[in-house]
């Protein structure tokens, strides 16, 4: 029946009578076939996944890379670029990184920029996946990327409102789940009964074997040629989860690495007749792994050392001090940073949730380095044991590169005490 309305124009009435539009459908959405004619489908991907945090919040999200659960400590990345190198640092095993860029995957992932020989981290969540790529390097996207190394990842989720949970509460253990089958109640208790501190993760991402490394950074890619000595300086270097652009910026400044598992006696490293040893840059708590703070005290003050990062950490202990676990650590690639010997500022790249206590050093220990965000102490030096180390990455990749020049410190050093043998 067609609907008709009478209205009043100055002292006369006019009818109007609307045209009514009918669209026949061809297939009866009363059919069990309707599926088969697309009714259900959707050109858009829907939420299909949930990040269950253990303070009982629950985050659904749309899911890319691998499928299943997965439990990891979230924490959050303030860097704008280098997505790849984040993915396969070991310092993330156990972790879920959150990125606070909104904007993911534009640059899809490639062959040259991986940092280890595979992604340690637990998940990868972030506002906005890439529909496409764009960029000369490519090889494949990053969801075939992740789904390839087993790794999961989310998106379509507030980051931000998370983000202000992790500085306001401080780092939380989450569940990543794309399992319909398992209740938020179960994810919730997952996510409570599991705990990063005091686990060695240290040992799942070391090397198993000692390795030579050759590799310098690549012409193209290098930034810094001054101050290059050609003197081959032998560095036994750690794996606590080394990153490789570590070894190929020492490689760069001259020096010739030999790569030793977490677990290497002292007295086998000292047979090799290094100039210097390096401990590198690795996952989790320092306090775990109490074998290598061993190893660290059996080495002190008979080659020149240089720490980063973990090795920065395990250094603090050897010599006395304490560690403590941080809020919500420090992750990007835009950290503040005063060298206090020369009142000079970098910015630096951070990816730690422990740091040294610097009132438990002591006496001779000297704080060289401060993060000027929060005050904590990002360096370290021990001159009358020829010790130097950072709390931060100075070979940074993608960037930035203000602290490349402490490489050339320790060869520096290297020269000094080798010439005064």
């Amino acid at each position: 029946m067609d609907l008709a309305v009478t209205i009043r124009t100055g002292g006369r009435f006019a009818t109007i009578v609307p045209k009514v539009w009918r669209v026949k459908c061809s297939v009866s959405v009363s059919s069990d076939n309707s599926t088969a004619a697309g009714f259900r489908e959707r050109p858009w991907k829907i939420a299909d996944a949930r990040l269950v945090l253990e303070d009982g919040s629950i985050w659904k999200a749309k899911s890319f890379g691998a499928t299943g659960t997965q439990v990891g400590e979230v924490v959050f990345n303030t860097s704008m670029t280098g997505y790849q190198e984040i993915l396969t640092d070991p310092s993330y095993a156990g972790q879920f990184v959150l990125m606070t860029n909104p904007h993911i995957g534009n640059t899809g992932v490639n062959l040259d920029d991986e940092e280890s020989r595979q992604c340690f981290l637990a998940g990868l969540v972030i506002r906005n996946l890439s529909i496409s790529t764009s960029n000369w390097r490519c090889a494949e996207t990053l969801g075939d990327y992740l789904a390839q190394r087993n790794i999961m990842g989310i998106y379509d989720v507030d980051t931000r409102a998370i983000t202000r949970r992790l500085r306001e509460d401080g780092s939380l253990i989450g569940v990543l789940s794309t399992e319909e089958s398992k209740s938020d109640e179960q994810l919730l208790e997952m996510s409570r009964s599991w705990d990063i501190v005091g686990v060695d993760l240290i040992s799942g991402v070391s090397c198993r074997s000692p390795y030579e490394w050759v590799d310098k950074t690549k012409d193209d890619w290098d930034f810094n040629t001054n101050g290059r000595h050609g003197g081959r300086y032998h560095v036994v270097a750690y794996d606590f989860g080394i990153k490789q652009n570590i070894l190929q910026r020492l490689a760069s400044y001259g020096c010739k690495l030999t790569v030793v598992p977490s677990t290497w006696p002292a007295s086998e490293a000292l047979k090799m007749k290094p100039d210097g040893i390096l401990f590198s840059n690795g996952p989790g708590d320092p306090s775990a792994v109490p074998y290598a703070v061993e190893t660290v005290k059996a080495l002190l003050g008979k080659v020149p050392i240089f720490g980063i990062c973990m090795g920065h950490q395990l250094l603090g202990q050897a010599l006395g001090g304490r560690t403590f676990k941080m809020k919500f650590g420090h992750h990007g690639g835009n950290h503040p940073v005063r060298n206090l010997r020369s009142g000079r500022v970098e910015i630096s790249s951070q990816n730690h949730n422990y740091a040294v206590d610097p009132a438990s050093l002591p006496d001779g220990v000297e704080v060289t380095h401060i993060n000027l965000n929060d005050g904590s102490c990002a360096g370290l030096a021990f001159p009358a044991k020829n010790i130097m180390s950072l709390q931060y990455h100075p070979e940074a990749s993608p960037g930035p590169h203000d602290s490349d020049q402490v490489f050339r410190e320790f060869v520096e050093l290297m020269k000094q005490v080798k010439g005064n043998a």
